[in-house]
């Protein structure tokens, strides 16, 4: 039986080899932005401009005009009426506007100003402060239910907290990433993002009970058997299950990221770095954490104690 969790350091290492570089583009970002990421128009606030096109254009253009004359990062997008399209960017001078349409007017020809006005932020410190709220809300939730669902296991707060642990993990890789993409490609996070990362929770958490559970079942089978092989057991009765269910959302999003619009590239790849990481943290890193808590050895293969 192919040994999965005597390799758990190797897994270990890797997780921080990833970590440490998003960790530091975290620093970087605070001093620089304020933020461990760059925030977009959503948080800041900014300008808000609604232009009617002789010929509609596509949003990725009109966002791409926008860019060329030093507003990066605009949302774009349609609306109800024809030929109409809404933008919101960062704080816009009269000058700069007018700029900006005349760019606007030699690449796709006549545009009607409809509406302009200065917004403040959609997503603010309070709506902010509320999703951190939730998400230690919902971790203590976590931790409780695990502990009632597994409480005829020893030590079952353990499994909770190995899937909390993995559950940060998965939150310090997908903004650590997102930051260090803010810092190299301009990347700001929005609504979106704030959306994507909550998912990104689920994902992390569901799969790491699945393999946990499977560990509750072959306890009381497997008396006798030392506790890492009966998890490296469950492990891999687990594996095809967890791969195959991961696996298929993988290959949608990563199709989304390829041919979907660019409005919605950035929150397709904090989908897909999350759930990257949320499979390979619920196999490699929630599991291998309990076999080193109950064990209290780092590397090796099994003693003959039982569990």
């Amino acid at each position: 039986m192919f040994n999965i969790v005597e390799k758990r350091h190797w897994y270990f290492l890797l997780s921080a080899l990833i970590i440490l570089p998003g960790l530091v583009a975290m620093i970087y970002s605070g001093v620089v932005y304020g933020a461990p990421v760059r925030l977009g128009i959503d948080f800041t606030g900014g300008a808000l401009l609604e232009l009617r096109f002789d010929t509609a254009p596509q949003p990725a253009q009109v966002r791409e005009v926008f860019a060329e004359n030093g507003f990066g990062g605009s949302t774009v997008q349609t609306t109800a009426e024809d030929r109409t399209l809404l933008i919101r960017t960062k704080p816009m001078e009269p000058e700069a506007k007018s700029q900006v349409l005349q760019a606007l007017r030699q690449t796709f020809g006549p545009v009607e100003e409809l509406r302009f006005e200065s917004v403040g932020p959609a997503v603010g410190a309070e709506v902010t402060r509320t999703a951190g709220i939730a998400v230690a809300v919902a971790a203590i939730f976590i931790l409780l239910f695990i502990i009632f669902a597994f409480r005829k296991v020893p030590k079952a707060f353990r499994y909770g907290l190995c899937a909390i642990i993995a559950m940060v993990h998965d939150i310090l890789v997908t903004v650590g990433l997102f930051s260090i993409a803010g810092l190299v490609l301009g990347w700001e996070a929005d609504a979106l993002f704030l959306t994507a990362l909550l998912t990104v929770i689920g994902f992390s958490v569901q799969d790491t009970i699945v393999v946990f559970d499977r560990i509750r079942e072959n306890i009381p089978k497997r008396r006798g058997e030392p506790f890492e092989t009966i998890v490296n057991r469950s492990l891999l009765e687990t594996l095809h299950r967890s791969l195959a269910t991961q696996l298929n959302a993988i290959f949608v999003l990563i199709a989304l990221l390829l041919l979907g619009g660019a409005t919605t590239q950035q929150f397709v790849a904090v989908l897909l770095v999350g759930l990257l990481s949320g499979t390979y943290s619920s196999l490699f890193n929630a599991v291998p954490l309990l076999v080193v808590w109950e064990t209290g050895r780092l590397v090796g293969r099994p003693r003959q104690a039982t569990a």
